[in-house]
């Protein structure tokens, strides 16, 4: 074996559902495909059931395995904490991984409150202080579309921005029969599509037009307000093997851990009440003058993942659906009319963003590969010591509009402004 003088970069991971299964082979992949100025090692992995978290750890490439997220911390081999953990214990691994001095990297949304989230923040800063730095994981900004969307904003290729269109749209808990995962918990999840998806396509339109939500009027709904305790989903679908109660599953869309204490009476199944949202709708103002239409929704009946924008300027538009995710739709306004319209740009060049450390042109990327631009990100910015984005102060942004989407549909649709960083 050729040996690899690099310095290393021991990485410490708390939980290993869905969003732990994809972020190790994000750890796994960075560094064959990246040339990085580190190299990550997958230390540790952390859950609550010593037999399963032994068993991930060996499926996923971990070097060892630890049962409470303070010895993850506290390893002399750790020196980042990947948080994979829903949003309730957010907050409190990630200032306590900040104070013992290492760097973190969470998932979205990054808490389940804009106090919570506030705490981290400020955690976050005192922690850039001393050279260790923290990210918040959206990675939908990391799919090369996406980058390059933002690219040609930024170049003024759009001109002045005046609407803003943004759904994520899934069907994953359309069944009335989808048991109660902790994701439709208001204690365990924070809110339900809002701050699943929503949080996505909040941030996705803040990254590509370079602006804040400053405003928003909203509608939210719950559909199904009764499921049933039994069973879990292993993933978006309505079906799949019960996963493990250790309070380790994703921190993005997907599986569940569910509450086990279903009674049945005269062979009824016992139910439980969702007390978060299914649905959220809202349109909002930006701070450079555009206005925004936004949904997020798991029952769009025949929508597995599409996260859609489109941004309309005065020079040109562009659209995106991740559904379609190598795809970039653009239109140049400053065309004659007879040369005009909306044209498909095949984003696998590489002159595209991250796409030449993959494959030939026209070999398209999926889903998993947006995780290894993101990793492949904040390690270069952890070894350059410099802020990763985006960063916990990103993150709170979110959260706060988030809440005055909450507020607003609380309110009767009253219009509500999105509290200032």
């Amino acid at each position: 074996m050729i040996a690899d003088d690099r310095p290393t970069l021991g990485i410490g991971m708390v939980g290993y559902a869905f969003m732990g299964r994809v972020h190790s082979q994000a750890w796994r992949s960075v560094g064959a495909f990246f040339d990085l100025p580190v190299r990550p090692v997958m230390a540790a992995l952390g859950g609550r059931s010593k037999e399963a978290t032994a068993a991930a750890a060996r499926d996923l490439g971990w070097a060892a395995a630890e049962t409470d997220w303070r010895d993850l911390i506290a390893r002399d081999d750790v020196q980042v904490v990947d948080i994979c953990t829903p949003g309730d214990s957010h907050a409190e691994i990630a200032i306590a991984a900040l104070e013992a001095g290492k760097h973190v990297i969470c998932e979205k949304p990054l808490a389940n409150s804009v106090a919570e989230a506030e705490a981290m923040a400020a955690a976050a800063r005192a922690a850039a202080g001393r050279g260790v730095h923290a990210m918040v994981a959206f990675n939908y900004r990391r799919v090369p579309a996406v980058a390059l969307a933002r690219r040609w904003v930024a170049e003024g290729r759009l001109g002045r921005l005046h609407h803003v269109r943004a759904q994520y749209l899934q069907d994953w808990i359309a069944d009335p029969a989808f048991p109660l995962v902790w994701r439709l918990q208001r204690e365990r999840a924070g809110s339900g599509a809002l701050g699943d998806i929503g949080a996505h396509v909040i941030d996705t339109a803040q990254f590509i037009t370079g602006e804040l939500l400053e405003g928003v009027s909203a509608l939210t709904e719950t559909f199904v307000k009764e499921r049933p305790l039994a069973g879990a989903s292993a993933g978006l679908s309505a079906t799949g093997a019960t996963t493990p109660a250790d309070g380790t599953a994703g921190g993005a869309t997907g599986g569940a851990t569910v509450n086990p204490t279903a009674n049945p009476v005269d062979g009824a199944v016992a139910t439980g009440a969702v007390d978060v949202d299914d649905a959220a709708l809202f349109i909002g103002r930006f701070s450079g003058g555009a206005l925004g239409s936004f949904e997020a929704t798991r029952f769009a009946t025949g929508r597995k993942n599409a996260l859609r924008i489109e941004v309309n300027g005065s020079k040109g538009s562009l659209a995106f659906d991740f559904e379609a995710m190598n795809e970039l739709w653009f239109h140049d306004h400053t065309l004659p009319a007879a040369e005009a319209g909306f044209r498909r740009v095949i984003v696998t060049e590489a002159e595209h963003p991250y796409a030449a450390a993959w494959w030939p042109p026209g070999h398209g990327l999926g889903y998993e590969h947006t995780f290894t631009h993101e990793i492949k990100d904040f390690v270069e910015a952890v070894a350059a010591g410099v802020a990763p984005a985006p960063s916990f102060a990103d993150g709170l942004r979110v959260q706060r509009a988030l809440a005055a989407v909450e507020a607003s549909a609380a309110d009767g649709s009253r219009f509500t402004p999105v509290e200032e960083s």
